[in-house]
C-alpha cells in the first residue's frame, strides 16, 4: 500500500466520526510515523509504506478515532514561535493563552530584567516563551505535579533557557520564596459540573488538575490571587487568564487583595481572556 491510498482510508474513517480535521490528522500522523515534514509527504505520495509503518499509522489512527488528541499523538505542540514536548500528564497548550506573553511582552518591553514566577507551569510554554523572548529575564516556577515539573525541565533544556530558570514542585499555598515584579498564571477556571460539557478530546485525556477549577471555577483563581498579594511587590503586576465569563467576579477578588485593574484583554473570539492587574497599597 503507498502512502496515499493509507491516507486517503484514514480521512474516510476520521471524517466519519465527525473529526473535523480529518485530512489533516491524517497527514500528520503519517508524517509522525515516517519522521518527514508534512510537507515531503504530501510530496511523495506514491512512495510504499512498509508493514511496520502501515501498522504504527493504522494504531495512531484508530487512538485518533477514540478522540485522543493529536498533540498527545505526536507528543508536541506549537506555541507562540517554539514547539513543545507534551504528553497527557500536561494541559495541551492553546492559542488564546498567547495573549498573556503578549500582555508580559507589551507592560515590560522598555525592562531590560525583572523576576518573575509563574504558578502552574504545566508544559512550560508560557513561562519558557518569555525567557526566550527576555534574554535577562529570570523566572521562578512552581507546579504541584511532579510530571509538569520533569516535562518544563525537558522543554527548558530544549530551549536553552535552563540557567535563568529555577522550578519547584510544591502547592502554591506552600510557597513562600522571594518577591516577584511579576506573577503571571493559568489557572484551572472551568466549574466542576461543566467539566462534563467538554469536547470529548479535552475531557477524556487532559489532565483534570489543569481544568477543575471548584463548583464555582473560582477557587484556584482566589487561590492564586490571594497568594501573589503576598509574593509580588508593591507595584509588581499580576496577570491570569480566565474563563469568558468570570471577568467580574475575578475583578472583585484582585480588588479585595489589593490589585488594581489595568486591563482586560480579549481573544480572537473576542471573548475577555486576560486580566492584567497592578498590586497596590491596601487602604487603612
Amino acid at each position: 500500500m503507498n502512502i496515499d491510498t493509507a491516507i486517503r482510508n484514514a480521512f474516510l474513517d476520521l471524517k466519519n466520526k465527525n473529526i473535523k480535521s480529518a485530512l489533516l490528522d491524517s497527514e500528520i500522523l503519517m508524517s509522525k510515523v515516517l519522521n518527514q515534514d508534512r510537507s515531503k509527504i504530501i510530496l511523495n505520495l506514491e512512495r510504499k509504506l512498509d508493514n511496520k509503518d502501515y501498522k504504527l499509522f493504522r494504531k495512531l489512527i484508530i487512538s485518533r478515532l477514540k478522540n485522543k488528541p493529536i498533540a498527545y499523538l505526536i507528543g508536541k505542540k506549537f506555541f507562540w514561535k517554539y514547539e513543545f514536548e507534551i504528553n497527557n500528564k500536561v494541559l495541551i497548550p492553546r492559542p488564546d493563552t498567547e495573549l498573556i506573553i503578549e500582555q508580559v511582552l507589551d507592560y515590560y518591553k522598555d525592562k531590560h530584567k525583572i523576576n518573575f514566577l509563574e504558578i502552574g507551569v504545566g508544559s512550560g510554554c508560557i513561562i519558557l516563551s518569555i525567557l526566550k523572548e527576555k534574554k535577562y529575564f529570570l523566572g521562578k516556577g512552581v507546579d504541584l505535579s511532579k510530571d509538569s515539573i520533569k516535562i518544563c525541565k525537558k522543554n527548558a533544556n530544549k530551549l536553552n533557557v535552563n540557567n535563568r530558570l529555577k522550578l519547584f514542585k510544591s502547592d502554591i499555598d506552600n510557597f513562600n520564596l522571594g518577591k516577584y515584579d511579576l506573577i503571571i498564571s493559568n489557572p484551572p477556571y472551568i466549574k466542576k459540573f461543566d467539566l462534563k460539557n467538554l469536547d470529548k478530546d479535552v475531557y477524556n485525556y487532559e489532565p483534570r488538575l489543569a481544568l477543575d477549577g471548584g463548583l464555582d471555577g473560582l477557587s484556584e483563581i482566589r487561590k492564586v490571587i490571594r497568594k501573589s498579594s503576598e509574593l509580588v511587590k508593591l507595584n509588581g503586576k499580576l496577570i491570569l487568564e480566565i474563563a469568558h465569563d468570570q471577568k467580574k467576579m475575578v475583578k472583585k477578588i484582585l480588588n479585595d487583595n489589593g490589585f488594581y485593574v489595568n486591563k482586560v484583554a480579549k481573544d480572537l473570539g473576542n471573548n475577555s481572556r486576560c486580566i492584567v492587574s497592578t498590586k497596590i497599597k491596601f487602604k487603612k
